[in-house]
């Protein structure tokens, strides 16, 4: 009964006010573009990272290190926005990648001598 109600919640609030998940970007070098249909990532790999939109789906990019993912399926936007955090998620020594917008990331204390 509470599972049918909120999947009934959630398609009308799609429709009416749509879902949005905003990432960050952290690290010297890392950003994110949209070109056409294309989310393009250059994420400190040789090459850079491209990720096609899915139908329903809309990514922009305010700018070049944050990335807003929106949508009416909350399913598809936070699938969408794992999928784009998995390319390079956060690492805990430096803090670089890709993390959701208010995300806490516990900072560990590199090796000591």
């Amino acid at each position: 009964m509470g599972t049918a109600r909120t999947l009934v919640a959630n398609l009308v609030e799609g429709v009416s006010t749509g879902f949005t998940r905003k990432m960050e970007i952290t690290g010297v070098g890392y950003r994110a573009q949209v070109q056409g249909n294309n989310l393009m990532l250059q994420l400190g790999y040789s090459h850079e990272v491209v990720y096609p939109m899915p139908e329903g789906i809309k990514i922009a990019c305010p700018d070049q290190t944050h990335i807003i993912v929106s949508g009416s399926s909350k399913e598809m936007v936070g699938q969408v926005a794992a999928e784009i955090r998995a390319f390079r998620s956060i690492e805990p020594y430096k803090g670089k990648g890709i993390k959701y917008e208010g995300e806490f990331v516990l900072r560990k204390e590199g090796k000591k001598k």
